[in-house]
C-alpha cells in the first residue's frame, strides 16, 4: 500500500500517454545501461542507443536533454540498485540490530559488486571516465539525479554507524588529538549523518570504510590476484577487525557469513 493510498489521498492514474512515455523512458535507460556495461564510455553514444532502440538519436532527446543527463539517470539507477540490495540485507538481518544490520550490508556490498562487476566499475572505478558523471560533480551538484543517488548510498551505512555508536559508544580518538586539517574536512562531511555525533565517530567510520571499500574494490578490479585467488576469507578477517574497532565482535560471532 502507498502513503498515499494509507491516508486516503485519490492518486490520479496516469494516462496513456504518459504511461507510454515513461515505459520509452525506462526502455532508453535499460538500454543505456546495457552499452555502458557491455562497450564501456567510449562505445557511449546517443545513436548507438538510438541504433538499438530503432529510434533516431533526435528523437532522444524527447526524452533526455542531453548524453550527459541521460549517464546520470543511468548512474542514478545503478546507485538505487545497490541501495535496494543492501536495504534488503539490513531489513532481513536476524536478529534486527543495528550491528548485525551493518555486517550485513557490508558483506552485501561486496556480493553486488563480484555480481555487477562492470556496474562497479562504472560507479567506482575508472570504466566511467568521461561519460559517468565527475567526482566533483557527482558529490557537489543538488541538481544531479545522480549526486541524490550516492547520497542515498552513503545514508545506508551513515545511519548504521549512528545508530551502532549511540547503541553502544565505541572508543574514538578525542577531537583535539585528530589532526585539524583533518579534522576540518571532517567537520564538512558530519552533516550527511542523522545524528550529533562526537567528530571521533566520523573518522573511525571513514577508517573502516576505506579498509572495507579498498579491498572490494581491489579485489574487483583484480589487484589481488598477485596474492590471492579468492579474497572472501580476507574480506572476513578484515571484516572481523572493523567489528573489533566498533565494539561489535561479539554481532559478527553470532552471524559469521552472510
Amino acid at each position: 500500500m502507498t502513503d498515499a493510498m494509507s491516508a486516503g489521498v485519490s492518486v490520479e492514474p496516469l494516462s496513456r500517454r504518459d504511461r507510454v512515455r515513461a515505459d520509452t523512458v525506462r526502455e532508453i535507460k535499460d538500454t543505456a545501461r546495457r552499452v555502458l556495461v557491455e562497450q564501456g564510455g567510449e562505445g557511449f553514444a546517443l545513436r548507438a542507443i538510438a541504433r538499438e532502440m530503432g529510434m533516431s538519436a533526435p528523437a532522444l532527446y524527447r526524452y533526455f536533454d542531453s548524453r550527459e543527463n541521460l549517464v546520470e539517470h543511468v548512474v542514478a539507477d545503478l546507485y538505487d540498485e545497490l541501495v535496494a540490495h543492501l536495504v534488503a540485507a539490513r531489513d532481513e538481518a536476524d536478529p534486527a540490530v543495528p550491528a548485525v544490520q551493518l555486517l550485513a550490508c557490508s558483506r552485501a556490498f561486496r556480493r553486488w559488486a563480484i555480481g555487477h562487476r562492470q556496474e562497479f566499475g562504472l560507479l567506482f572505478g575508472g570504466a566511467g571516465d568521461g561519460v559517468v558523471p565527475s567526482t566533483d560533480r557527482l558529490h557537489n551538484d543538488p541538481d544531479s539525479p545522480a549526486h541524490a543517488a550516492a547520497h542515498r548510498f552513503g545514508e545506508v551505512f551513515a545511519a548504521l554507524i549512528a545508530q551502532v555508536f549511540l547503541e553502544r559508544p565505541f572508543p574514538v580518538p578525542a577531537e583535539e588529538d585528530i589532526d585539524p586539517a583533518l579534522a576540518e574536512q571532517l567537520r564538512g562531511w558530519m552533516a550527511e549523518f542523522p545524528a550529533e555525533l562526537p567528530l571521533g565517530v566520523v573518522r573511525v567510520f571513514l577508517s573502516c570504510w576505506v579498509r572495507l571499500y579498498g579491498l572490494v574494490a581491489m579485489e574487483i578490479f583484480g589487484h589481488l590476484k598477485f596474492a590471492l585467488d579468492d579474497a572472501g576469507s580476507f574480506f572476513e578477517a578484515e571484516l572481523h577487525s572493523v567489528a573489533d574497532l566498533l565494539g561489535i565482535a561479539d554481532a559478527y560471532a553470532l552471524v559469521r557469513r552472510a
